[in-house]
């Protein structure tokens, strides 16, 4: 098959890896920059043109669309997808997970289990937002916010009363979630391919810091998911139409809790910690799936 993977840096660890597991087993691979592509809008003859060629040979493609490129990113998954091309994501589902207040609405409204989150529109009354999460203290996340940026833990009502009206002046869209103490500065991260979980790691924030984001100086090993998480990290990939996603959530004492969904997760982490040939699984998803 040819296989394209729309990435802007050919160099990365998750796209080397992509590569490598797609050649090995018998594939045409190509690393395109999803923002060099020229999207051809014509009746009933969509098409791409990357630097001196039209892309009509791709079978399948996929998509590992930054946030900052997320607008016209989706917008070449869409067109690969009006021309027929298999994706292991669809743009759309890309543009729900990307928007964390969208994402927890569905998931929240399904069933899935998280921490008690409110959003507002600038208000003024942050005491109020702050007691509807429990009190302090409290998580207060960007909406747009990525590896751990933007995340703030405030301890006392003071602080959080200050980061809240901080983000409120510069008109800076934030959630407020309750801190979940017995996590001890941990997550999950559940690797989900074809709907089915191929790995997960727990990994723990270093000393003194609460985001265990590994970009940010964290650890991981590998972890066996317990029934019940096993269920949620499934149950957020059905939900947001994500086949392919890494499924971030904490322990506590009332079960796991969804933190959010990444439509684009890497790969250097999760099989560093885990063994786990998770770039192969996703090359083998899209053998049994494309047409």
């Amino acid at each position: 098959m040819n296989i394209v993977i729309l990435s802007r840096n050919p160099n990365l660890y998750s796209t080397q890896r992509l590569v490598k597991e797609g050649e090995e087993r018998g594939h045409d691979i190509e690393v395109i920059d999803p923002l060099k592509c020229d999207i051809v809008i014509e009746k009933e003859k969509p098409s791409i043109y990357y630097k001196d060629r039209y892309l009509d040979y791709v079978d399948a493609i996929i998509p590992r669309i930054g946030a900052s490129v997320t607008f016209y990113g989706c917008a070449v998954v869409r067109q690969f997808e009006m021309m027929g091309v298999f994706t292991i994501v669809t743009s759309d589902a890309i543009l729900r997970s990307r928007d964390k207040l969208r994402s927890l609405q569905r998931l929240s409204k399904a069933g899935v289990g998280m921490p008690k989150t409110v959003f507002t529109n600038y208000s003024r009354d942050v005491v109020e937002v702050i007691e509807h999460v429990g009190g302090t203290p409290v998580i207060i996340k960007l909406l747009e916010g990525t590896q751990g940026l933007g995340v703030v833990l405030a301890e006392t009502k003071n602080a959080a009363e200050s980061v809240l009206e901080a983000f409120n002046g510069l008109q800076a869209r934030v959630i407020v979630q309750e801190f979940i103490k017995e996590a001890k500065g941990a997550d999950i991260r559940a690797l989900v391919v074809d709907g089915q979980v191929v790995g997960a790691m727990k990994r723990q924030g270093k000393e003194g810091e609460f985001r265990s984001n590994l970009h940010r100086g964290g650890n991981a090993e590998i972890i066996k998911l317990n029934a019940e998480e096993l269920g949620l990290a499934m149950k957020a990939s059905r939900v947001l139409k994500l086949p392919v996603c890494g499924v971030d959530m904490l322990q506590s004492a009332r079960g796991p809790l969804l933190l959010e969904v990444n439509s684009t997760p890497g790969l250097e982490g999760i099989e560093g910690a885990t063994g786990r040939n998770i770039a192969r699984a996703i090359i083998t998803f899209i053998e049994r799936n494309s047409k």
